[in-house]
């Protein structure tokens, strides 16, 4: 009965493979060439999708980039008419208090006070909204912000130095709104008279 026992037992053990040895099957080249495939169609999808999710934000700040520029373009446009209004309230003061027979008025100063309150108010309407005037008088002339209108022999002031600012100029946050019109400094010409006369005395 145990013979019988043991060769049963021997028998199983036979049939039974040994699980340590790796089987035909792990180092079968179809099986490594699948699993080869399955892991580079796994890599390249992760590289898409990858790509598309890059892509999307791209997308995404574009977006954002074409409506900040659309509002800022609509501001643009809408502090340059604004700006007019500004000029002709200034304008009207200037002309008011140059006129003769308006001095002689005694409502003239409280008329031009209340304009000034009116001016100010503007300024702050811009100064709120990031509109700021462009502060150009006795500063060097710089061509991204000034517009020159004349040139005025001084010999007192360094040559492309602003004298006279005779429209003001605005910035819409970092943007150039309009540039300040003005009158730069040069060196007095010597005349060719002049020159004789010196010459002449040497």
């Amino acid at each position: 009965m145990n013979e019988e026992k043991d060769k049963k037992d021997l028998d199983e053990n036979k049939s039974e493979p040994n699980k340590s040895e790796p089987s035909n099957e792990d180092n079968n080249p179809e099986v490594l060439s699948k699993e080869k495939t399955t892991e580079e169609k796994l890599k390249e999808s992760e590289e898409k999708l990858l790509r598309s999710l890059a892509e999307i934000e791209n997308q995404r700040r574009r977006f954002e980039k074409e409506i900040k520029d659309a509002f800022e373009f609509g501001s643009f446009n809408f502090a340059k008419e604004n700006l007019a209004t500004l000029d002709n309230l200034q304008r009207a003061r200037e002309a008011i208090k140059n006129d003769e027979k308006l001095k002689e008025n005694k409502d003239l100063d409280k008329f031009l006070e209340n304009i000034n309150i009116i001016e100010q108010d503007l300024i702050s309407i811009f100064e709120r909204n990031r509109i700021k005037k462009i502060v150009s008088k006795n500063k060097k002339f710089d061509p991204n912000f000034h517009q020159a209108m004349s040139e005025i022999e001084d010999d007192k002031t360094e040559p492309g130095t602003i004298i006279q600012e005779i429209q003001s100029g605005y910035m819409l946050g970092e943007r150039l709104l309009r540039p300040a019109l003005v009158s730069v400094a040069k060196k007095k010409e010597i005349k060719e008279e002049e020159n004789k006369e010196k010459k002449a005395q040497k």
